[in-house]
């Protein structure tokens, strides 16, 4: 009764995967590929339940095996079922180095309680970062992870691992960590029976999850076109669930998008507040963090943001992310810079607002050192590069865009023209916000504050304001091109490029350094910031420690998974080789600079 049992569960399996999978090489009935002939597979393998309350069910995975002797592809060599032969000599050995599993279809859900694995013999730390997920859909197009394999395993031996995710789920699988070919020697699932329920989910740290599944296991390659995707968003040690399974996934940045670990843009079916954002919104990003080996110098930055009163600071929360069951590392949640409540809290335009004061605002502009690669953009009378980032590019009319750069050319006029226009460029800037941010920019030492500058202007508004504050991986002493700081002599925006060019630094200059009035409110803003204790080296450290502390878990299997703490990547100057090290130079960093920026802004 129970070969019957499992016969028509592997029947069920093989229909559904054959309805609902695209990416072939990753189930037991493939379809035609490049990679995979016509034929299907053998039939399907039931594996016993085991006689230590192991389960059973039917064999699944990744179709080919490699085998060693020969280097060739194989399905009778190091295949899947070694690692059920409870045979510890024995080994699965994927033809592909990545994105391969192994696993069971347990032919009903169950809640899995504990797994058991046990590494290849001489490859203990193949099985390290392997992330243990579990699924309702044939294809794992839902798949949720119950569980990530910290540290190398215990050769010859089952090495168990208590599971804490009350979930039930019908097919379970072991995910082949990044580029090591699985050589799994054993797996075994316990658990019992049920639907179970979400009222505890897995989290891999302390940190809140977030889970990606794309349609088809297809890797984001573009920054133009979305994937429909399945994405959990996993909190509140894991009482907090949010779920779109038709969330567009794609890549984001400029530099960034450079980098092997990736930057990604979400874009959910509905709006929503995440882990208590202060928007509900549809689009939110993923910020890689790669060339930043602290993993805290945007969250520093912000927190400085919120500090020094600007009117808006994109919300971020530290996440770890995993990919089609791959462990991708750690990375920021951060709002989308965009229009919306919560955001840029400004009127939306419509494409029918062109004349008298609809036509005004609101407008969100970025200055923006690739504003070329933009749909988009405009440059200034003066070279200045602007992208219109709202209106968005497919419904913004060409009164609308002749209105924002011509207002544009008015402020920059306002700012370098006739003493008499100096005077009066506030009437087009808001100074205050232009203050604060340029706080913000100098205290962190920002050398990328210029080449990316927002700035908006409501409906009814004369004025651009500037803000919100965006993009710190190279602050804090993290750029070659203007390490070390602290040892200039002036503000960082006047070193090298690090305005984004001369017409930027002038810009700044004539505010900052030629305009009387705009020079005394700079200096009242800080000695304020200053003597309300928000901005001291004492209050800073506090938070850069605390920050520190959260992040310890994650960034620890973040730099297993990159491990480039003793390399210099993107912009940086050194490579100090640990984690704790490098939050060490963004603490000595702050150590000097508020002094330097005390003596710069209220002595001169």
């Amino acid at each position: 009764m129970k070969h019957l049992f499992y016969t028509l569960a592997a029947t069920l399996a093989i229909v559904l995967a054959m309805a609902s999978c695209d990416k072939s090489d990753e189930i037991i009935i493939p379809t035609p590929t490049p990679d995979n002939p016509d034929t299907p597979s053998a039939e399907a393998v039931i594996i016993e339940a085991g006689a230590d309350g192991s389960l059973g069910g039917v064999l699944i995975g990744t179709r080919y095996s490699v085998d060693y002797s020969t280097g060739e592809r194989s399905e009778t060599v190091n295949t899947k079922q070694s690692v059920f032969d409870r045979n510890f000599d024995t080994f699965f050995a994927s033809n592909q180095r990545s994105g391969t599993w192994v696993g069971l279809d347990l032919g009903e859900k169950h809640v899995i309680t504990k797994i058991g694995y046990s590494p290849r013999i001489g490859q203990a730390g193949r099985v390290q970062l392997a992330v243990i997920e579990g699924a309702n859909e044939a294809d794992f197009s839902d798949a949720m992870p119950i569980y990530l394999i910290p540290e190398p395993g215990v050769e010859r031996e089952m090495n168990y691992a208590e599971i804490n995710c009350s979930r039930g789920f019908r097919y379970v699988r072991y995910m082949t960590p990044y580029n090591v070919r699985c050589n799994l020697a054993e797996l075994a699932f316990y658990g019992t029976k049920g639907e179970g329920d979400d009222s505890k989910l897995y989290q891999i740290t302390n940190l809140p999850l977030v889970v990606i599944n794309t349609a088809g296991n297809a890797e984001i390659e573009s920054k133009e076109y979305e994937i429909t995707s399945t994405v959990y968003v996993i909190g509140e040690d894991g009482t907090y669930l949010h779920t779109d399974r038709k969330t567009g996934v794609r890549g984001r940045g400029n530099a960034s998008w450079n980098f092997p670990k990736k930057p990604y843009r979400l874009k959910f079916d509905k709006k929503v507040n995440l882990l208590g954002a202060p928007a509900k919104a549809k689009k939110w990003t993923l910020i890689n963090n790669y060339g930043d080996k602290s993993l805290l110098r945007n969250i520093l930055a912000f927190e400085i943001s919120r500090r020094v009163g600007l009117e808006y600071t994109p919300f971020c929360q530290p996440v770890d992310v995993v990919l089609n069951g791959e462990y991708r590392g750690c990375y920021q949640l951060c709002d989308q810079i965009e229009v919306d409540k919560g955001r840029v809290d400004i009127t939306e335009m419509e494409p029918s607002d062109n004349a008298d004061e609809a036509l005004s605002g609101g407008y969100l502009i970025e200055i923006d050192a690739y504003a070329e690669s933009e749909i988009s953009y405009f440059w200034s009378k003066r070279g200045i590069p602007v992208t219109i980032k709202s209106p968005d590019d497919d419904e913004i009319t060409e009164r609308q865009a002749d209105y924002i750069k011509d207002y544009f050319n008015r402020m920059e006029q306002s700012v370098f023209g006739t003493p008499a226009d100096r005077d009066d460029f506030t009437k087009f800037l808001d100074l205050d916000s232009f203050l604060r941010h340029f706080i913000v920019g100098e205290l962190s030492g920002n050398t990328d504050t210029y080449w990316s500058v927002y700035m908006s202007k409501d409906r009814g508004s004369d004025q651009f304001k500037t803000g919100p504050v965006w993009d710190f991986d190279i602050a804090f002493d993290n750029d070659i091109r203007t390490y070390p700081v602290n040892g200039k002599s002036d503000f960082v925006y006047t070193v090298g490029s690090a305005a984004g060019g001369d017409v930027m630094k002038n810009f700044v200059n004539q505010i900052i350094k030629n305009n009387k009035p705009a020079r005394e409110r700079l200096e009242e803003l800080w000695s304020e910031m200053r003597a309300s204790g928000q901005i001291s080296v004492e209050s800073l450290t506090e938070y850069i420690n605390q920050t520190a502390q959260m992040l310890q878990a994650s960034q620890r299997l973040n730099f297993l998974r990159w491990p480039i703490l003793d390399q210099m990547v993107h912009e940086n100057p050194q490579a100090l080789g640990s984690f704790n090290a490098e939050v060490g130079t963004v603490r000595s960093f702050i150590k000097g600079r508020i002094p330097f920026m005390d003596q710069r802004i209220i002595s001169e």
